[in-house]
């Protein structure tokens, strides 16, 4: 069967994110994706085997998870906010 090309809005909604993410995978992660005149076009079976492989694996999932050092203060928003009013 031939598998059709499909845009940056359907691969964007078939993964669940929003459209910048899957411009933003184009270029830093290597998104499978094949530009048309000035569009950007995917086969759904090549987005779906790049997950797969640990395309879209966050950076941060792949560094080991580090503990904030002893005295350190993290700020919140809620605090900030406090501190404001």
């Amino acid at each position: 069967m031939n598998e059709h090309w499909v845009s940056v809005e359907q691969v964007a909604e078939h993964l669940g994110v929003v459209r910048d993410s899957i411009y933003r995978w184009i270029d830093a992660k290597g998104l499978p994706a094949h530009k048309i005149g000035r569009l950007w076009k995917f086969k759904l079976s090549e987005v779906d085997d790049w997950v797969r492989g640990g395309g879209a694996q966050d950076d941060n999932e792949k560094r080991p998870a580090t503990k904030p050092q002893k005295g350190t203060v993290r700020k919140t928003r809620k605090a900030t906010a406090k501190r404001a009013a």
